[in-house]
Formats: structure tokens, sequence, C-alpha cells
């Protein structure tokens, strides 16, 4: 008979055997969520349609040919190449409506958009094997596709750019180009309110508003409140002349550019994601591939009123284009809620507070821990260790341990936290008298 053995909870267990229970030592949660992800729902003129995809700076630099359309360096992938100056991950909505994929005899282009237009297919007949084909696929004139040596196309295989027809019937064509691909009629509030709603399940720093439109701005700006103010989230609208909207989410850039009014987002978006947690994007020098437009925004009066006004602020410093100061629209101040709440780097740190402790709490604690005295001491050590995190990278000071309170709530299953923490800001300002003896 086999001796008894396993894991215990108890000791009552019957059976002659070793019971051996391996558990982890106790360690506290240091862990500062990833900065860099952009929510970009846009216009394309080729990408995958109806879903939001994943793409990463390294991606856009490989893979570019295949996920956009074009080469890297092409023009338009500008806006993105701005975006991954800063930031490492975007999450992408095609916004295009009413778009029409490309097609010829043999085949339907894998996306919707424009850019299937420059499909075209080559057919050959196979030098070894006459009576087979070679079936070619080239975009503009970069070869995409080859395959070799098939009899039928029925054979033929979908590849990154094109759906074949398999009911085709294979002849020799020195190029049949693709046509009737369009990028469809401007994206009206539907697309974009249906790209909100999917990237509402995933975690991104920062949203783009990529829109001139005043209607499709206002939705924007009325899902970040919602969704910061109502569910939770923790993130930025960036976007350009919003309007008046007096919030901590919103950064409303006053600078258009000169090729496209909204063209400073790309970058903005990307330097607000990308940057740390305990550093500011004041002074951070514009090295985009749109021209700024500094209409209104040349003289001291004019920098001061639109600093004032809650702009997001682009200005020439010699032959430099800087940010003034890395400003939100919030300026209702007021004793619960004073200046510091307009500055993107306290809402940072907020923001970074907020989401580190609720995935603490989720993945560590939520239906895991008892709610007892033992287990509320557990998570007051954790929220402390991360914010002596934090307070060792200079996004927060003075940080007082005993000022974090961890009791139970009205119900058994609730926990009540109180704290006090002071988000450190970059030096933005110098006073400074010189007393000569």
């Amino acid at each position: 008979m086999a001796l008894g053995g396993g894991q215990f909870i108890t000791q009552n267990k019957v059976l002659p055997g070793t019971y051996h229970n391996f558990i982890s030592a106790a360690r506290a949660f240091v862990n500062l969520s990833d900065r860099g992800y952009v929510a970009l729902p846009m216009v394309l003129d080729w990408g995958i349609d109806d879903e939001v995809f994943t793409v990463t700076a390294e991606d856009l630099q490989k893979d570019s040919l295949k996920i956009f359309g074009y080469d890297y360096t092409h023009e338009k992938l500008k806006g993105l190449r701005d975006v991954f100056k800063n930031a490492h991950t975007a999450f992408i909505y095609k916004l295009n409506e009413g778009a029409v994929a490309a097609s010829n005899e043999f085949g339907t282009a894998k996306y919707k958009g424009e850019r299937g237009n420059d499909l075209k297919t080559v057919i050959k007949a196979n030098v070894d094997e006459p009576t087979k084909f070679d079936v070619l696929t080239y975009l503009g004139a970069t070869l995409v596709d080859e395959q070799i040596a098939v009899e039928s196309a029925a054979e033929l295989v979908e590849n990154d750019f094109v759906v074949p027809n398999s009911d085709a019937t294979l002849a020799e064509t020195a190029g049949t180009s693709f046509t009737g691909g369009s990028n469809g009629t401007d994206p009206s509030g539907t697309p974009h309110q249906t790209a909100l709603d999917e990237l509402e399940a995933y975690g991104f720093n920062v949203l783009a508003c990529l829109s001139s439109e005043q209607t499709i701005k206002d939705l924007y700006v009325a899902y970040t409140k919602r969704l910061r103010d109502d569910v939770g989230a923790k993130f930025q609208l960036v976007g350009h002349n919003l309007g008046t909207v007096d919030h901590e989410g919103v950064i409303d850039i006053h600078n258009a550019s000169t090729e496209l009014d909204y063209g400073l987002v790309f970058w903005t978006a990307g330097a607000q994601a990308g940057v740390a947690v305990n550093k500011s994007n004041t002074n951070k020098l514009y090295d985009g591939e749109y021209t700024v437009d500094f209409t209104g925004a040349k003289t001291q009066p004019e920098l001061s009123e639109l600093l004032k006004a809650g702009k997001y602020v682009f200005h020439k410093v010699g032959n430099e284009t800087r940010v003034l100061e890395d400003v939100n629209t919030f300026t209702s101040f007021t004793a619960d809620k004073n200046k510091d709440f307009s500055m993107n780097q306290v809402v940072r740190v907020l923001d970074q507070i907020a989401i580190d402790t609720a995935t603490l709490f989720n993945t560590r604690y939520l239906g895991k821990i008892p709610n007892d005295q033992s287990g509320r001491v557990s998570l007051w050590g954790d929220i402390v260790t991360h914010r002596r995190e934090l307070q060792g990278l200079r996004a927060i000071q003075n940080f007082d341990p005993e000022q974090v309170t961890v009791e139970q709530g009205d119900s058994k299953k609730s926990v009540v936290v109180n704290e006090v923490v002071e988000p450190t800001v970059a030096m933005s300002q110098l006073y400074i008298t010189t007393t000569v003896a």
C-alpha cells in the first residue's frame, strides 16, 4: 500500500507518510505598471478590419508593409512614426466607413482600402513543369508573395495580401491589376463609437482623437470623462482644438500643423504615453515630422493666456520647437482639487497609483485573502512598499506610512484604505535674487 503524502491544511491525516507544504516566502508587491501604450482609432489605406490590433515599435519597423501596406519610410506612415518616437505599443482600430477591398479575377485584397489597388497578379508558366504556373503577387513594384508550380487556382493559399479565388482559371498574364479598392467615406460618429467600445477592454495610457469634427471630438471627451470618473480607467485623451473641456484627463493641443490640423496629436500622444511616471514633458524637444504652426503662440502674453486656458502649447526656443508646459485642460481649481491637478505629471502619478493598487488587490487579495486583521496588515504592507518604490523613483515625496490606514468597511467583504501622497513635479520656474556686495 502506498504511503500517504501531499499537502496539508490541518494535521488530521490518517495514513503514515510525509505531508509537505511548499509556500513562497512573503514578498511585498513592488511592481510598477508599464507606460507607453496608445489607443489609435484612425483611417488607414490597408490593415485589419473590424477589430483592435496591436502594433509595437518593432512591428512598425520590421513589418510595416504587411501591416499597413507601406514601407516604413513612406509619407503615409509619418504619423505612426511620430507616435513611436516615445511610445512602444499602439492599439489600433481602423475607422474606414464603407470601405471596399480591391480585387481581380484571381483574388481579393486581404484588407479593405485604397492601397489594395496597387496589388497586381503576375502568372507565368513554370520553367520546369510548363503545364503548371508560378503565381506572383506584387504590391507596387515589390514582390510580396510567390507560389510556384501550382496546377490550378484551387491550390493557391491565402497570403498576407490576397485571398485567392479558388474558382479562377489560371492563365499567363504579365500583370492583372486589382481595382475597386476604396477607403470609403469620412467616418461618422458610428465607427468612432465602435472603436471606443472595442478599446474599452484594453489598458492604455493615452487615447488619441484624430478628427477635426467637433461632434467626434465631443464624443471622445465624453468617453474619457465617463471611463475615468465612472469606470476607473486611468488614461488621458489627446486632441487638437477640443473646445472648452476643463478636465484633468483631457489634453488639448493649441497648435495645428501646416499639413494636417491635428497632425501634432500623433507625437503628443506618444510623448504623453511614453513619459516615465517620475518625469515631465515640460520643455521637451519636439522631434516629430509634422510642421508646427505657431499662430497665436508667439508672444509671452499669448503663451500666458494659453496656459491659463489649459492649452498644451508648442513654442519656439531659438531654432528648436519645445513643449511650453506639460498641462491638461483642468482650470476650475477648488480647495479640494487645486492647481496641482492641471499638471500632467501629477495626474500620471495618481493614475499610476490607481492602476497599480487595483492590480495588486485584484491579483493578490480579491477572493483569496481573508478580510481579517492579518489580511489587512498584509495589504497595508504591500501598499506601503509600493508607495516607497514611487518615492525611491522621486515620483512622490514626504511619504509617511503612518498616514496609510487599512480598515474593514461597512460590510464583511469590504476594505477601506486612506492615505496621503505628495506627487513630485519637475522644476519649471526659477526666481533668483542676486545681492551685489
